[in-house]
């Protein structure tokens, strides 16, 4: 039986690698870490060619590039590949996956994607390094994850341990602004998840004051979208009986009842991202931007206001929803208002699996030198791919390295870390696979 439970937020110190910490690794493991060190410059190769191959979601050819890469290197791992085309009604470009059809330990999902929040007009597009840091899109999210996932893996086999392991890669293209509907975009990878027992995503660490962090839980992600109507009539006479209040007022009052009626319940959070009102709007919700015109000596009559939600359950999410629409029913005079909610990222609820896997890595980071690592405060983690796996099989996330500035030109990523992400994940994998 799966129990939820609340992620434990402590923080614990570090610790030096001790002889006891060392016999805790068996000379395959020691093996692999040697591997690890001595390849080290070649994990930061493929990072580089990578990042450099700009591939935003809707960059279908750049994300199609990034794949045949990745699929070059898991082809000559053994694994046996195979590129997922979408339909082209969910206008993606689609997903890389390699099976490795073993019959030993756990079945492990590893979980990467291809893609990243820069388009092609953007104008950060290329890596660079600054000492210790490497610079570029995608760096952190996620392209160094892809990395640590192809190098853990190069690691086993180098130590004759990947033989016989049970493994399917999957990188999906789509993950920054997956395709519709995700009963589609998402489907073969919610069939990967129901086969496995475990599964790892390799979006960054998160470090903290020195502290390495474990991710066992994280929130689900969806949209809503306010769109209000009123009356539209000269300025001065606003508020009276023929005319109302107006479209805007309407929708400052529902915004802020949200505000302070719905806010509140632990992991639950909220946010109003694009606003638009006036007597004429013009919004795009698949690009996220848009026109409005209005005066101030005319009453307005339309505001569209577009923002998402972010839940710890799917019941969380159910009692967000209901409290939202009541506050939508209660219109000011001559004003009408409808919201919609569309489909999302499910959470990834933190469960006794979970809790174990994090007992494991947190033991294998001891072993590392690196200290103990808890469960963090699923509000500091940010939804993804693992999340839509997570229902049906043990979950791990947050396994690749770390970085900083995510979805801004600032994004950047430790070089030292990698081998840190590599070692942990590919010991990891291998001590499931002997179980």
């Amino acid at each position: 039986m799966r129990v939820k439970t609340s992620a434990a937020v402590a923080l614990l110190g570090g610790i030096l690698l001790s002889g006891q910490a060392l016999a805790q690794l068996d000379s395959t493991e020691q093996a692999m870490i040697d591997w690890i060190d001595a390849n080290a410059d070649a994990s930061i190769e493929l990072l580089e060619q990578t990042v450099n191959i700009g591939s935003g979601t809707m960059n279908h050819d750049g994300v199609r590039e990034v794949g045949r890469v990745m699929r070059a290197e898991l082809d000559e791992l053994g694994l046996e590949t195979e590129w997922i085309e979408l339909p082209p009604e969910a206008n993606r470009a689609g997903h890389l996956v390699g099976k490795l059809d073993g019959h030993r330990g756990k079945k492990l999902l590893l979980i990467g994607h291809l893609d990243t929040v820069f388009e092609a007009d953007d104008n950060f597009q290329a890596f660079r390094r600054e000492g210790n840091t490497a610079i570029g899109p995608g760096v952190e999210d996620m392209k160094s994850g892809n990395v640590v996932i192809v190098y853990a893996l190069k690691a086993l086999q180098a130590a004759g341990a990947l033989d016989g392991m049970q493994v399917i890669v999957f990188y999906t293209g789509d993950e920054e602004k997956a395709g519709r509907p995700l009963s589609v975009s998402r489907k073969d990878l919610i069939e990967s998840g129901k086969w496995a027992d475990v599964a790892l995503g390799f979006e960054s660490g998160h470090r903290e004051d020195g502290q390495d962090w474990a991710t066992i839980a994280r929130r689900s992600s969806s949209d809503w979208k306010l769109e209000v109507t009123g009356r539209q009539a000269h300025s001065s006479q606003v508020f009276s009986e023929d005319v109302g209040a107006g479209a805007i007022f309407e929708a400052a009052r529902i915004l802020n009842a949200f505000y302070e009626q719905v806010r509140g319940e632990q992991f639950l959070t909220f946010n109003a991202g694009a606003i638009l009102g006036g007597t004429t709007v013009d919004y795009d919700s698949e690009n996220n931007r848009g026109s409005a015109f209005g005066k101030t000596n005319v009453v307005p009559n339309t505001v569209t206001v577009h923002g998402g939600i972010r839940t710890i359950s799917p019941e969380q999410l159910a009692r967000a929803q209901e409290a939202m629409l009541t506050v939508v029913t209660s219109n000011l005079p001559h004003t009408e208002a409808t919201l919609t909610f569309t489909e999302g990222y499910p959470p990834m609820a933190p469960t006794e699996g979970n809790m174990r896997l994090q007992a494991m890595l947190s033991e294998i980071s001891e072993a590392l030198g690196r200290g103990p690592m808890p469960a963090m405060d699923p509000l500091k983690r940010g939804a993804a791919d693992i999340s839509f796996v997570a229902p049906h099989t043990d979950s791990l996330a947050g396994m690749g390295g770390f970085g900083a500035g995510g979805h801004t030109p600032n994004e950047s990523f430790e070089i030292d870390s990698m081998p840190i992400a590599i070692k942990r994940a590919a010991i990891l994998m291998y001590r499931l696979s002997n179980q």
